[in-house]
């Protein structure tokens, strides 16, 4: 597998210098650019070569958040994880970069630490986005015409994989596997595992997730516990309801994009699975219960012949 690639963008040579010399000591392909549209153009002439895009905010020309928007116009481009850099820092300039499609947000001066840490996390965020692209090109044709289905699951990998099953059934499966596969993952690590938001800071720091995951999967307290997802077609919409053994959650703060959190390594995916992903999404009672609704109209089944 080649190594991820990541397009730092920024128009003082400095900081291009800075930044590469953090990243250099990882295992990843770095390619650099000094102006918006420059930037712009390597990645519409090559778009599926970069795995993450490090992004200055303030720059002459085409600033950072234009060349969002038109990244967000892009079918392939749209995807790809964006670590947006600046010295704005309040809130309304937060959720600008947010809303403009940033999935991060690094504020000048930052530790190389932090860059590093939330670098590596974008990387594997992409390389998940991948996966779940590839078993969805798999299933699409598969489940085209389903009705009704409901599965138990307790792995990662099951959950991934079902919801790419599951969004191959769904007119825009690529929109809703993502949003999807989120809902599932999180049934499993804060719901029936009772990993907090504060533990996963931690764990992802120290590159120790996915181990604290399957070392409590294997615990008593744990092992017996399953998430179940239910699928059901209505006449102009699709319901796609996932529940977990857990204690809940307050789910009311993770809707929305919240700048308190803006930079942490994580606790944007529900608010992106709502934004992005469906056309309604609703928490039930502790927030063990999460409904996702998909409008349908008059959007015919994936063509399993394509």
């Amino acid at each position: 597998m080649d190594s991820p690639h990541i397009l730092i963008v920024d128009d003082e040579p400095f900081n291009l210098d800075i930044v590469s010399e953090y990243l250099d000591e990882c295992d990843y392909q770095l390619s650099t650019a000094i102006d918006g549209s420059g930037a712009l153009s390597m990645m519409e002439n090559e778009p599926s070569r970069f795995d993450v895009i490090l992004l200055d905010r303030m720059m002459p020309g085409m600033d950072g958040l234009e060349v969002l928007e038109k990244m967000q116009q892009h079918s392939v481009l749209r995807h790809i994880p964006v670590i947006l850099q600046t010295g704005m820092a309040n809130k309304q300039d937060v959720l600008d970069g947010l809303q403009a499609g940033a999935y991060y947000y690094l504020t000048k001066p930052f530790e190389g630490e932090m860059l590093l840490s939330v670098v590596k996390t974008a990387v594997r965020d992409r390389h998940a986005y991948k996966e779940l692209q590839e078993t969805l090109h798999k299933s699409q044709k598969t489940l085209g015409k389903m009705e009704s289905s409901t599965f138990k699951y307790q792995l990662l990998d099951e959950a991934h994989a079902i919801a790419s099953l599951l969004a191959g059934a769904c007119p825009d499966p690529g929109k809703v596997v993502t949003g999807l596969s989120e809902l599932m993952v999180n049934a499993i690590e804060h719901g029936n595992l009772g990993i907090s938001y504060e533990e996963k800071s931690t764990l992802l720091q120290d590159g120790t997730w996915a181990l604290e995951v399957n070392k409590r999967l294997q615990q008593p307290e744990y092992s017996a516990r399953y998430a179940e997802v239910e699928f059901l077609r209505g006449e102009d919409y699709i319901e796609i309801t996932v529940v977990d053994q857990g204690m809940g959650f307050d789910w009311q703060e993770y809707l929305q994009f919240n700048p308190k959190r803006v930079l942490d390594s994580h606790g944007r995916g529900i608010a992106l699975a709502n934004a992005l992903s469906f056309s309604r999404l609703e928490y039930k009672g502790i927030g063990n219960e999460v409904s996702a609704q998909i409008d349908t109209g008059s959007i015919p089944f994936p063509d399993e012949h394509n």
